[in-house]
Order: C-alpha cells, then sequence, then structure tokens
C-alpha cells in the first residue's frame, strides 16, 4: 500500500474523523460505504476464515481427525497449536474467526482476533427427534411455541456467558436454512408445512393462512384441487400435493417466471401463496431468534442467518427487517450481482462462506461446493479476484474463507473431501495462497474506501 494506516488495537482503521468508541461492534456508512466499526472506533473489515479449530473433521463412520494427528505430532499440545493458529492467522492479515471456530484462538496470539458464533436456532430445533419419534423437519416449525422456548433457552447458554465480551462481532442464527425449493428438496415452504404430521401447528398454521387468503374453500380448490370439499376436511387429506412447481429459487428466469403466471392465472395464485407464506413464515423466524437473542444479549450485532442462495424479496425483507448486517454464503466466481441484490434491501453484508478448489491438491474434490481450478496459483488469482470485486461494493462489511485446513480424502462427516484450506490437511501452508491472501487482506481497506469505485 502506498501508506502506512493508523489502526486501532483490533486493526481498525483509526484515519479521519475518529468514530466514537461503543464498546462492542457496530455498523456505519461513510461517504455511502458500510463499515463495521470496532469497540475502539475504528473502521473495520471482517476478514475471517471458517472452522479454526484442532478437531477438524473426523473421517466419516469413524473417530479419526487426521487434522488433529498431524498437529499433536507437530506442536505437542492443544494449546501450542492455539498460539500458532492465531499468530499464523495475523500474519496472513485475518482479523476474524469465522463460525464453527475454536473461541480459545481468538486470545492465543499477540494481535486480537474477533468472533462470529453460529448459534444453529433453528437447525438445531429442526434436526432433534422429539419423544414420538417425529422426524427431524425441512425447515424448523417456528409456530411451534417449543421453537421460541427452544430458542430463548439455547440464546441464554451460548450468548448470555460473552454478552460482555468485546470480541464478539455478532451472533450468526442458522446456516444455510432452506428457503424454497432448492438441492435438498423440490418443495415450496407452504406445501412442506402443509405436510407436517397432523397435530403439527406448522400445518395448522398452514392451513389457518390459506383459510384467511381465500375464505371461501371453492376458490381455493380452484387453485389447488384437492379432494376435500371444505376447509374443515382438508387436514384429513394425509398428503396436499402442489399443484404446480416451480424451480430451485436460485435457477429461476423471472421473465420466463412472469410469462408463465400471465398464461396461467391459477399458477399465478399458487405462486402468490407460497410467496405469501414464505414472507409469513420468514417474519415469524426472524422476529422470534431477535427476541431471544436480545433477551440473552442486548450487545451483540445480529448478523442473519448465513443464506445459502438469495432468497425470494419477501424473504429478504423479513430478515432486513430484524438484523442488523445479512450474512451470505457464495461459491462462485464473483459474488456482486449476489451482494447487490442483498444491499437492495438497504442493510450491509458479510460473504461468510466462499473458497476455490485445486486438482493438484491430490484431494478428490468429488463432493462440496466451490468451483476446481488447476492449480493452487489459480485459487490464490481467483481469491483475489473476488475480494477485490467484493470489496468494491459499498454495502460488504466482510467476507470469510471456507476453510482453515483440508478436508479428509476419505470424506468428514457428509462425504465432503476437498481442497478448501490455506493448510493442507498435515498443517503444511499453501503459500500460494497465502501470500495472496495476505497481500489482499492488506489491501482491503483501501479498496473499500475509494467511492469512486461505488459505480464501477
Amino acid at each position: 500500500m502506498a501508506t502506512e494506516l493508523s489502526r486501532t488495537s483490533w486493526g481498525g482503521l483509526a484515519i479521519g474523523a475518529p468514530a466514537r468508541p461503543g464498546g462492542f461492534f457496530r455498523v456505519a456508512q461513510s461517504a455511502g460505504v458500510w463499515w463495521l466499526i470496532d469497540p475502539d472506533g475504528g473502521r473495520f473489515l471482517s476478514k475471517g476464515v471458517n472452522t479454526v479449530r484442532f478437531d477438524q473433521d473426523c473421517i466419516l463412520n469413524t473417530g479419526r481427525i487426521p487434522y488433529a494427528e498431524a498437529c499433536h505430532r507437530k506442536y505437542r499440545s492443544h494449546a501450542a497449536w492455539q498460539s500458532a493458529a492465531a499468530r499464523r492467522l495475523s500474519s496472513w492479515g485475518f482479523n476474524t474467526l469465522g463460525a464453527w471456530s475454536d473461541p480459545a484462538v481468538r486470545g492465543a496470539g499477540a494481535s486480537r482476533l474477533a468472533l462470529t458464533p453460529n448459534l444453529d436456532l433453528g437447525a438445531s430445533f429442526k434436526e432433534r427427534t422429539r419423544s414420538g419419534g417425529e422426524p427431524s423437519q425441512a425447515f424448523p416449525d417456528v409456530f411451534d411455541v417449543q421453537f421460541a422456548a427452544h430458542a430463548r433457552s439455547r440464546a441464554g447458554e451460548l450468548c448470555a456467558p460473552l454478552r460482555q465480551d468485546p470480541s464478539v462481532i455478532g451472533w450468526f442464527t442458522d446456516n444455510e436454512l432452506r428457503w424454497g425449493p432448492d438441492w435438498r428438496g423440490s418443495d415450496e415452504l407452504l406445501t412442506v408445512f402443509l405436510n407436517l404430521p397432523g397435530s403439527s401447528p406448522g400445518r395448522r398454521a398452514a392451513i389457518a393462512f390459506l383459510a384467511e387468503r381465500y375464505r371461501q374453500f371453492d376458490d381455493f380448490n380452484a387453485v389447488w384441487r384437492t379432494t376435500a370439499r371444505s376447509w374443515e376436511a382438508l387436514p384429513a387429506i394425509p398428503r396436499l400435493m402442489a399443484p404446480y412447481r416451480r424451480g430451485t429459487v436460485y435457477e429461476r428466469d423471472p421473465a420466463v417466471e412472469r410469462a408463465s403466471n400471465s398464461a396461467d392465472l391459477g399458477r399465478a395464485a399458487f405462486v402468490g401463496d407460497c410467496d405469501a407464506f414464505s414472507g409469513a413464515l420468514a417474519r415469524r423466524y426472524f422476529e422470534i431468534t431477535k427476541a431471544a437473542i436480545r433477551d440473552a444479549d442486548p450487545n451483540h450485532m445480529l448478523l442473519g442467518c448465513r443464506f445459502a442462495y438469495v432468497p425470494e424479496p419477501v424473504v429478504l425483507a423479513a430478515a432486513a427487517g430484524s438484523v442488523d448486517v445479512i450474512s451470505f454464503n457464495c461459491y462462485g466466481f464473483d459474488p456482486t450481482a449476489p451482494i447487490d441484490a442483498y444491499a437492495a434491501t438497504g442493510k450491509p453484508c458479510i460473504n461468510t462462506e466462499f473458497s476455490f478448489r485445486s486438482e493438484d491438491s491430490g484431494l478428490p474434490n468429488t463432493i462440496g461446493a466451490a468451483p476446481q481450478v488447476a492449480t493452487q496459483a489459480d485459487r490464490a488469482r481467483c481469491f483475489r479476484h473476488y475480494v477485490s470485486a467484493g470489496l468494491r461494493r459499498p454495502s460488504l462489511v466482510g467476507y470469510h474463507w471456507f476453510e482453515h485446513a483440508d478436508q479428509p480424502a476419505e470424506g468428514r462427516f457428509d462425504g465432503e473431501n476437498s481442497n478448501y484450506g490455506i493448510v493442507t490437511i498435515g498443517d503444511e501452508v499453501y503459500e500460494d495462497l497465502a501470500r495472496t491472501m495476505t497481500a489482499v487482506n492488506e489491501e482491503a481497506d483501501e479498496i473499500h474506501s475509494v467511492p469512486a469505485q461505488l459505480a464501477a
């Protein structure tokens, strides 16, 4: 960089008119550009790495953790690894421990590292098996009073002990919830809820939602074409089939959608039902999780649910009404289109997962997201382009690389076996990537500061 920048103890920019120290991280705009503001009042970009932990990734269906085995041989103790990892991250210009990281690493080096924990408020509720043997849910039943109780309990357990900790930037509520048809299933959220078990609060809420929209059952049935003949009879149908199918949320062409709805008013009504329900569901999810976190911790920001793709506008609007920062994961070569979509809400956003995998790593790379490139040098070039492009968008306040170390060749818990690491599974550094990360992290604040690039 051309000039040496003055920085706070957190690594934030301490130049220009100083921001008032607030004790905790927050967000603010300067010359039309969004920034995090660190506890010392410095302008801060969250430059993070996910899954910085000694015990990363058991081999599928075993208790073996090859990264931990290698680090035990190399460092002899967990504490020594924590110290080495903290120093190394800081030397690469990172200032944040991303999701699923060991929080003890933040204080193990000479430089401060910030935290962004993931609470899994929805995921931990939907995946649980109830005493009656009910299967896990595709989306948490936010209409169940037990969901609000669960969110309060979990937030109290995880957030309250850190409510006075200045190193916490904020809380992620979840990771990659399903907000419509995607790789996990073709059902709309409305049909997911209509087909919950008969006694489920979510099923009753979905039926009540439709009854409120249509009032006359015949009008509803003209669109949905069920075998029932009244609202009272509708709950007796074991499985309601959607009268129409849409593609995945992230593959839809808006022009095709408009044309299809114009050509078929029944489809238009069905789509309207689905989108309106998704909005109601999202508002309830974000309101409940916000209340649970705020009750346990009034000091730190809400960082959203780490969207896996840009959801329908009604879902984004619900998120924007309850979070301080919208978080999203984006695996591709360029993040600018998703960033612009999230920026339309008026809220700042943070890119919480991206990566590139190399064919020369020796790993299978057969399961997992992220583009594949030929060499480690290509990974480094892709990192530079991706991050630089994102930083030129005024709404971006951070970027978190996925992830610290490579996955096992045999596959982790879900089979992923990819070259995501800055280090190998033997804790050897990918030098091309690390050097480029260091350079880009050093330049990042300056790139983000230039208003002339906002319209580029």
